[in-house]
């Protein structure tokens, strides 16, 4: 009998050790290079969509306090950095604790503003090309059960939330798509901004239904970012799915799967 319990206790222990460093090198990949992230909200469609799962890139930036869990790191400012390009879809610390992402409009020292619905950096326009419709049913999406077209912002037809859908290109090149819902919403018309160095301007590709860096943190935006609160770049979806549970595959989106983010 005592032999048999010895062999159990040392079973326990092997079994307790082995779940201590799986957890310990899962934790080092998590805060050293890919940290995954699931899309909760509409504000960066047509280029992230509710239930996109991905993999954020930690290695892009450096590293900081909020490169690892809970803000934990006792790291002052930023350490093995590279800076951010302009256009970079990021992830990024709010002042809240959450954990946002959003595209990089502005970097220090830009003068960023929106008129009549259009984007304005250092005094010029970023060219937008129309690029057809961007069509959903009115139904709710994900866990939280949002709307496509919120009710406050625009109300659906028919059933169905229909946006109008730009190319848009920043300088420096990068083009992506942006939805507008509506026209003279709260967002289209700014004061101009001067992004203050050591920060940068976040924007969501969903125009009119994007709480970012047009509206401080107060008031349900995030304000200019300070550098040390960047997580790191979404490079590309690994997985995505339309249903409440990952468990419903009748809702995964394969079309997505692997997808680069643009």
């Amino acid at each position: 009998m005592a032999k048999s319990d010895a062999r159990t206790d040392g079973g326990i222990w092997e079994t307790v050790k082995t779940i201590f460093w799986a957890l310990l090198i899962a934790g080092v990949f998590r805060t050293l290079f890919f940290q995954p992230f699931w899309i909760p909200s509409g504000s960066m469609k047509d280029t992230l969509l509710i239930g996109d799962f991905l993999f954020v890139n930690k290695m892009a930036y450096g590293y900081s306090a909020v490169s690892c869990p809970f803000g934990i790191c006792p790291i002052s400012g930023r350490i093995l950095g590279s800076e951010p390009a302009r256009g970079d879809v990021v992830v990024f610390r709010h002042p809240r604790g959450d954990d946002f992402i959003k595209r990089l409009i502005g970097l220090p020292g830009d003068r960023i503003q929106m008129k009549e619905g259009v984007l304005w950096i250092n005094g010029e326009a970023a060219p937008q090309v129309p690029a057809g419709e961007f069509v959903e049913a009115q139904e709710p999406q994900g866990p939280a059960g949002s709307l496509p077209c919120p009710g406050p912002i625009r109300e659906a037809e028919n059933g169905q939330c229909t946006a109008q859908r730009f190319t848009e290109t920043l300088p420096g090149g990068v083009s992506h798509d942006v939805l507008n819902l509506t026209d003279n919403g709260p967002g289209d018309n700014t004061p101009e901004f001067t992004v203050p160095e050591g920060h940068y301007f976040f924007m969501g590709d969903n125009r009119d239904n994007s709480g970012d860096s047009r509206w401080p943190a107060a008031a349900g935006g995030v304000g200019m970012v300070p550098a040390d609160a960047l997580i790191g770049r979404a490079d590309r979806i690994m997985f995505s799915s339309a249903g409440k549970s990952l468990l419903y595959f009748w809702t995964w989106r394969a079309d997505r799967f692997f997808k680069a983010v643009d």
